[in-house]
């Protein structure tokens, strides 16, 4: 790219022309060649609404570009209401270190709140969450952290569990037979009560028990069949896998999504559990770390924010924390203080919160 002067003027991106646009400063931001097919989906198809773009012109394309998606929120399977969630901050690599990122925050923010949306949050690394809240006035809330489940000792094992330390990396024998022990412990709670199948696209029966785990959470991203299927079936990735968790009668309890390991990866993700009891849980739970097993992951993965339910379960299931560094920020913006949740958003210990619910498509 040609370097030019931008307009410094943020503007809310629109139409085909746009997208294009932003699909080329994606590929090269990111050192990527999908942009082309990976934010139309992301911008544009999701069930729950457009994203808000806004992008600086420089020319000859776009020198900046910011993302904030819509998610719909369930208060105790209640009263949905509409919040944002940040996703990609662009800038070019000629127009870096110019200040651009305010305005596009500062104009990005006001078009939610014209919106109606009463909040945004976002998962920023450490260091550009100092951005966030020392100078755009956003608050940290929370935190969120990585867990690893040890399938197999190997050398991808001890690869993965040395990024914690080296005595993580020379325990993983012995990790890993305590991984298969919770495994059998899985297998036990679950055996001759329910079935797990895979299953190749969601269907309106996994409404119902999405609706039924919501009415135990004051923020629950709707689940939807439709929903469950842009994020995991319709990814451009190709790399997501469901099982589904089904009654001898043939009721759906829940799911598990898993996210597969790339060629030359050691780790796979447990992407998504939704259970409506702790049978279903276990059978989901040990679907998905069989799948990844199979497909030639060393260990699963999974990302929980800091002292909710789902952290607990992992740690319960075998899952071991990451170390310090690895703990992310919750940052969150309010934009109707008046809002009822308002009180569930600045606590997300108590959201229902997977690597589903992350805006981008691959979890790492």
């Amino acid at each position: 790219m040609t370097e030019t002067s931008p307009t410094q003027d943020p503007r809310a991106a629109s139409g085909d022309d746009d997208l294009k646009s932003q699909a080329a400063l994606f590929d090269r931001c990111f050192d990527r060649t999908d942009g082309g097919t990976v934010l139309p989906w992301r911008y544009v198809n999701g069930p729950h609404g457009a994203a808000l773009t806004t992008v600086i012109d420089a020319g000859d394309g776009l020198a900046a570009s910011y993302a904030c998606g819509p998610r719909t929120v369930l208060q105790k399977g209640q009263d949905p209401a509409t919040v944002g969630q940040t996703g990609d901050v662009m800038t070019d690599p000629d127009h870096r270190g110019k200040g651009l990122f305010s305005g596009l925050d500062a104009t990005t923010v006001e078009r939610a709140k014209e919106a109606g949306w009463p909040c945004v949050f976002g998962l920023p690394n450490r260091a550009s969450a100092k951005l966030f809240t020392e100078k755009l006035g956003w608050d940290e809330v929370g935190e969120i952290r990585p867990w690893t489940f040890v399938l197999v000792s190997d050398a991808g094992a001890r690869e993965e569990r040395l990024k914690v330390s080296r005595g993580a990396a020379m325990g993983v024998p012995w990790v890993a037979w305590r991984g298969t022990m919770a495994r059998g412990r899985l297998r036990k709670e679950f055996f001759g009560k329910i079935n797990v199948v895979p299953i190749a696209r969601f269907k309106p029966e996994a409404d119902e028990v999405s609706a039924e785990v919501s009415k135990q959470f004051p923020w629950f991203i709707q689940r939807d069949h439709a929903y469950l299927n842009w994020r995991f079936v319709d990814a451009p990735s190709g790399r997501f896998r469901a099982h589904g968790v089904y009654e001898p009668g043939g009721s759906m309890r829940g799911w598990c999504v898993v996210q597969l390991p790339e060629r030359g990866e050691t780790a796979g993700y447990i992407a998504d559990i939704v259970a409506a009891d702790d049978i279903a849980f276990a059978g989901a739970l040990e679907a998905g770390l069989g799948h990844l097993r199979k497909a030639g992951a060393s260990v699963a993965r999974a990302h929980a924010i800091v002292g909710s339910s789902w952290e607990a379960q992992l740690k319960s299931s075998g899952f071991r924390a990451s170390k310090a560094d690895d703990v992310r920020p919750i940052i969150l913006r309010t934009l109707d203080p008046s809002h009822p949740l308002l009180a569930a958003a600045k606590n997300p210990s108590s959201w229902f919160f997977t690597d589903a619910d992350r805006d981008a498509e691959l979890i790492g």
